[in-house]
């Protein structure tokens, strides 16, 4: 019985790693579960960044709290399966699940089925990616293309290249054009 609590108090104190860097599971910002999923192919060609274009959060309880937000508006009024990215970024330096490695997302018509979804949470026309934001998200590109999720060759865009909108927010898309797999 002792080992049980011990396992569970360092499950509860701990971030959970999962796919071998450190991401804050859905399980854990208090998600739901899906309604449906589609795989999606290894080896994915691009990446999208996006913004949520709503509240900024610098604390994992904040930035919860949006995941969990964001979910809901996707699922309940837009009527879809689930949070629409893959991934979200927090100001707090964590990752966030959304739908994950390997499923097909919901953030970017047209380029779903071909691309990996990377929200940084906030409004990136008013607020600026943080240091850890920009590592982190190199970090989780690089551990796709380490285990085949995304191609070595993959290249990376802001959702404004590949939709018409004003995401990722024009400080994050400054920030991203410096990337090496960004392309004008």
């Amino acid at each position: 019985m002792s080992k049980l609590i011990i396992f569970a108090l360092a499950a509860i104190l701990c971030i959970h790693e999962i796919y071998g860097i450190n991401i804050i599971s859905k399980a854990q910002w208090g998600g739901k579960a899906p309604k449906s999923r589609t795989n999606a192919n290894k080896n994915l060609g691009y990446v999208v960044i996006h913004h949520s274009a709503g509240a900024y959060c610098s604390t994992m309880d904040a930035c919860k709290q949006q995941m969990r937000n964001m979910q809901a508006y996707h699922m309940n009024d837009l009527g879809w399966p689930d949070i629409g990215y893959n991934f979200g970024i927090g100001a707090d330096g964590n990752i966030y699940e959304g739908r994950g490695f390997g499923l097909v997302g919901a953030h970017a018509t047209n380029w779903n089925s071909k691309a990996l979804g990377i929200m940084f949470i906030g409004n990136y026309n008013n607020n600026k990616p943080t240091a850890a934001q920009v590592s982190k998200a190199k970090e989780l590109i690089a551990h796709g293309v380490s285990q085949g999720y995304l191609s070595s060759n993959y290249v990376l865009y802001g959702h404004r290249q590949v939709g018409s909108t004003e995401c990722p927010g024009t400080n994050l898309y400054n920030e991203i054009k410096k990337w090496p797999k960004w392309k004008a």
